[in-house]
């Protein structure tokens, strides 16, 4: 990852922590100028806890579709989220 990724990383998380959610929201408008596009194939549910598997498609600096799989694992306590743990992977196509 280049530097330019962990600052831009350390400056969103940084932002949320503070409750800069506006600045959140800006960094998100600036990183994707288009939305991504997400599919859920699939979602897995058992007591307080609800994972979800599936793709997202977003655009490259260049234009190009990228295609990324993606985990998201929630855990609630009553109506609202109280834990979240995201993983996105770029797949390898095998040749």
């Amino acid at each position: 990852m280049s530097e330019t990724h962990k600052q831009l990383l350390q400056s969103a998380n940084s932002a949320i922590s503070k409750g800069d959610y506006e600045g959140f929201r800006q960094w998100l408008a600036e990183t994707y100028r288009e939305p991504p596009d997400f599919k859920v194939n699939h979602f897995i549910s058992e007591g307080d806890w609800l994972t979800a598997l599936g793709e997202i498609t977003s655009k490259d600096d260049e234009g190009n579709e990228v295609c990324y799989a993606y985990c998201d694992v929630w855990r609630f306590e009553g109506d609202k989220l109280a834990e979240l743990r995201a993983f996105v992977i770029r797949p390898t196509i095998p040749e």
